[in-house]
């Protein structure tokens, strides 16, 4: 009762079931602030005789009071801004100072989870049961929560800086916080942009790297700052004021562009596109045969909004006209990326893809409504939709129409399928075609592989993405909790959640994937459930069921039936 006499809106508890209900910030702030009343040696003392028992009464609590909630939020808000003000979160000399190895060395709730924001080291441990977001928080465990809390903007709020400072410890050492990386000038690496932490690096230099599939769909729109990163050499400094786009191969001359008239002489489109490597789910042909190339899991996969002139508008500028179909049949794209030898990246795409009005081929300028980051091809990158990504150059410097493919070595010794029969020894890049588009795709997101579902739980929901190339509309997805003997349809999600779906693409300009999502129950006597999903597209393709028939030396086009073994908990009898 004092409880709910401190936080005045809340003025009814109701039975909840605490498993399908979030603990809403508000009110884990007034509860936390009831509790922080004492020292914090009270606090530690009181954690480590009666956490467990703590924790437990205080999350049924909360989740009790989660139906009242909606109700006073606005005027608890209020009364919060006139009452309550964010505890600074400075540095107190009473308080230890922790090197970063310490810090790192506190990374699971076996060992405590700790982390460091702005100078500070938390020990959140006890909170993590009480997160809203899930285990989601011990992704940041060991380092900096800043980068992690910036994906979401509910962090900004005040009431969630007032219960990070009931879990402070300590300081991070000075040498710590100021250090940086040191790294050669002769380095070529050395001014690539900063990455967010979370991401599992496959690389570092070149930098590629994707994101934890638990948080990959959270979002239908990717953040730039998790978008998969695939880099095949140093990230150019391009200087915006004097950057130019030239267009070659037209029998009227060449075009050349600066980053202003590119965008102001040309209409600006924006679509929504999903970019995937070739090489995603390359770890599962490893299990099969060792393969060359990166082990990119599930997420070398993204989806983005892309803003900028469209490539057929600049082509039309520079001179294209039909009759030059009779000659060129293919557009080349060169970088600013280079290598030590002065060689760039590039690739090319077939000129009816390019120069199509359906073919929605852009120049893009902006990614997710701002310019694009130097990672994904600052100031121009080219985006094709529907195209493996390694066709989307980034950097973009050069556009050639040509009757010939691009003779980047990327374009005609690498990314290229062939025979699970075929080794390095008989292996005849020119005997494949370049991989244009890409074949219809889905995997799981969530559960992960080895996880654990309580029997009590009742249930397990699945979440997961779908997506097909050259513009075909996933239009189903099918989930089988029981190896592939049965099957369920999966929700199809193509907007945020919360929005209403639009109208679905023109056909052939499908550019984006769909999320998706099922719960089914738990069969009664299962003791372990194998999860597995298989798309299909609106013109009937379908994934291979393993990946044994589709394996290569290469690791690419990696799309069997994705598959996930969960384990199911039994509860623990009460006493």
């Amino acid at each position: 009762m004092l409880l709910l006499r401190r936080c005045h809106n809340l003025t009814r508890i109701a039975p909840f079931n605490t498993q399908r209900h979030q603990v809403a910030p508000a009110v884990t702030s007034c509860a936390v602030r009831l509790w922080s009343s004492g020292s914090s040696e009270d606090h530690r003392s009181y954690q480590r005789a009666h956490g467990p028992r703590w924790r437990h009464a205080l999350a049924g609590l909360l989740a009790g009071t989660g139906a009242v909630l909606a109700y006073g939020l606005h005027h608890h808000k209020a009364e919060q801004a006139d009452t309550v003000r964010v505890q600074p979160i400075e540095k107190t000399s009473a308080l230890p100072i922790f090197t970063q190895e310490e810090v790192t060395s506190h990374r699971s709730l076996e060992d405590g989870v700790w982390v460091t924001y702005k100078g500070g080291v938390y020990d959140i441990t006890d909170f993590v049961a009480m997160h809203p977001g899930g285990d989601k928080i011990l992704l940041a465990a060991g380092g900096d929560l800043e980068p992690f809390w910036a994906l979401y903007a509910v962090h900004s709020q005040e009431h969630v800086l007032e219960i990070l400072s009931e879990y402070k410890v300590g300081e991070l050492s000075a040498e710590d916080l100021k250090k940086q990386q040191k790294v050669e000038s002769s380095d070529p690496y050395s001014s690539d942009p900063k990455r967010h932490p979370v991401l599992h690096v496959n690389s570092l230099k070149p930098f590629n790297a994707e994101p934890p599939p638990e948080i990959l769909t959270d979002s239908y729109i990717t953040p730039s700052a998790i978008f998969f990163k695939r880099n095949h050499l140093p990230v150019p400094q391009v200087d915006p004021a004097s950057y130019k786009l030239h267009v070659d191969g037209l029998p009227g001359g060449s075009l050349t562009l600066s980053l202003e008239e590119l965008k102001t002489r040309f209409p600006k489109h924006t679509i929504t596109a999903t970019l995937q490597c070739a090489g995603n789910r390359r770890s599962e042909m490893n299990k099969v045969k060792q393969v060359k190339g990166l082990n990119w899991g599930i997420a070398a996969i993204s989806n983005a909004t892309w803003s900028g002139a469209k490539l057929r508008d600049v082509l039309l500028a520079a001179g294209y006209r039909p009759d030059d179909a009779q000659w060129a049949r293919h557009v080349q794209f060169e970088g600013l990326d280079k290598d030590v030898t002065g060689t760039t990246y590039g690739a090319s795409i077939p000129l009816n893809k390019a120069i199509s009005e359906e073919g929605d081929v852009l120049l893009a300028y902006e990614m997710n409504g701002e310019d694009i980051p130097a990672d994904h091809g600052y100031p121009i990158r080219v985006v094709v939709p529907g195209t493996v990504g390694a066709r989307n150059v980034k950097w973009l410097g050069k556009i050639i129409v040509s009757a010939d493919e691009s003779s980047s070595h990327w374009q005609q010794n690498d990314y290229k399928g062939f025979s699970p029969g075929t080794d390095w020894d008989t292996v005849d890049f020119k005997s494949a075609p370049a991989i244009q588009e890409l074949p219809i795709q889905s995997a799981i997101t969530t559960p992960s592989d080895g996880a654990m579902v309580n029997r009590s739980s009742e249930e397990v929901t699945v979440k997961g993405y779908a997506w097909s190339g050259g513009g075909r509309e996933v239009v189903r997805v099918d989930v089988s909790v029981d190896g592939g003997k049965t099957w369920q349809v999966a929700q199809l999600k193509s907007s945020e959640k919360g929005q209403e779906p639009g109208p679905s693409p023109p056909p052939g300009r499908a550019w984006a994937w769909k999320l998706w999502e099922l719960t089914a129950p738990l069969p009664a006597e299962a003791q372990e459930l194998e999860i597995v999903c298989k798309a299909v597209d609106n013109s009937y393709n379908m994934q291979p069921d393993t990946v044994p028939p589709i394996w290569n030396l290469r690791g690419v086009l990696s799309n069997a039936w994705h598959r996930v073994k969960v384990k199911i908990r039994e509860d623990e009898s009460e006493e």
